[in-house]
């Protein structure tokens, strides 16, 4: 059965300051829940802000590090799913509810890619 990853973009900026609701964390308790259940859910966690996080750049054979905060912060990762499904379609459907339990203060992109197995 093929594998999934799911990458979740966030906008920093339009993050709630104070983070995830209460109310969101249980929501959210409860999908993943239900997605383990159903045999799902390989692996999932969200990331610490990019003010903790560090670039390495490979360029012309030159290595380049950088320290966080970035100043180009709309396409973040800011977290990740593994989600082994039955097709494409089944992975796009959960991650359709990850988005829907979130609230209207949210702006999130999440990219489902099949992971290449071999």
């Amino acid at each position: 059965m093929p594998r999934y990853l799911s990458l979740i973009q966030i906008d920093e900026n339009s993050m709630p300051s104070e983070g995830p609701s209460p109310e969101l964390m249980q929501r959210m308790g409860e999908l993943i829940e239900e997605i383990t259940k159903a045999g799902v859910m390989l692996d999932t966690a969200g990331l610490l802000p990019t003010a903790q996080g560090t670039r390495v750049h490979l360029a012309g054979g030159e290595l380049s590090v950088t320290d966080g905060p970035f100043t180009e912060s709309k396409e973040v990762i800011g977290g990740y799913a593994i989600m082994q499904c039955k097709d494409k379609a089944e992975a796009i459907e959960w991650t359709k509810r990850f988005l829907k339990i979130h609230g209207e203060e949210w702006t999130m992109t999440c990219e489902v890619r099949e992971i290449q197995e071999g």
